[in-house]
């Protein structure tokens, strides 16, 4: 049974389809890639993936359970976390503290608890203290631990956005152009960050991305969208040499 699978989501947005007929099977352990020029529909997947938006038609399954009507929340909790295109961070919060939000949902005590600390609110504090500087250890951020968001470069912003995503602790990590600004040397570090998050986590990973250099360096397989429509799906290095393909990214 394959981790994510998709069959004929389709929506439209004032009588124009922004998706139709999308289908898409990703087995556990993928490092799966989602491409397509500018405006062909990419974001709107990740939106309808993540309960954002809620489409007109089709089902989709993660780990065998139908998420398809399900609210943004309960579909994390199911097990799909994302970045996004443009960062965001709690930027005047620390890094560590950016950590813990993400870890709020799997270590909880009562409003109660941590007005007047007690009952397990010390042990549940330090419990997610640890946790959050294990995976900033990851992402070789943790010395840089208690300095604001918003003062780190912009590649090591990227990487705490994944971190916290990864603190959610998901069965499938979205990430949406996560190089995006990014110049050639953070592009290479991105790419070892994902590398290892794949390793580190047995991770399944759904990727956007523009870059085809990062894109052909560590996605398996790809999915082409054109219009809104799947264009081609299959290995990578076949996608990437079909003629069509070509075609949508560079006219005729």
């Amino acid at each position: 049974m394959a981790l994510l699978e998709v069959n004929n989501l389709s929506i439209s947005f004032g009588g124009l389809r922004a998706v139709g007929d999308f289908n898409l099977k990703i087995e556990k352990g993928e490092l799966y890639g989602l491409i397509g020029p500018n405006g062909a529909g990419k974001t709107t997947v990740f939106n309808l993936l993540t309960g954002v938006y809620k489409p007109d038609e089709g089902i989709i399954k993660l780990d065998g359970q139908d998420i398809t009507r399900k609210n943004t929340i309960e579909i994390n909790h199911a097990g799909i976390a994302r970045t996004f295109q443009n960062i965001r961070l709690f930027k005047q919060l620390s890094v560590i503290d950016n950590v813990k939000v993400g870890l709020s949902e799997r270590i909880k005590y009562s409003l109660f608890e941590s007005v007047f600390h007690l009952g397990s609110y010390k042990a549940k504090e330090k419990e997610m203290e640890e946790e959050a500087l294990r995976l900033l250890k990851v992402f070789d951020l943790d010395g840089e631990k208690d300095i604001l968001a918003s003062n780190l470069p912009y590649g090591k912003q990227r990487k705490l956005e994944i971190a916290r995503a990864m603190a959610t602790n998901p069965k499938l990590l979205l990430l949406d152009e996560p190089a995006a600004g990014m110049n050639p040397n953070e592009t290479k570090e991105l790419m070892e960050t994902i590398a290892l998050v794949r390793r580190e986590f047995d991770m399944t990973i759904l990727l956007i991305e523009h870059d085809m250099k990062l894109v052909s360096g560590i996605c398996e397989k790809l999915t082409v969208l054109n219009f809104g429509r799947v264009l081609c799906q299959g290995e990578t290095k076949e996608v990437l040499a079909d003629p069509e393909v070509i075609k949508a990214y560079i006219g005729d």
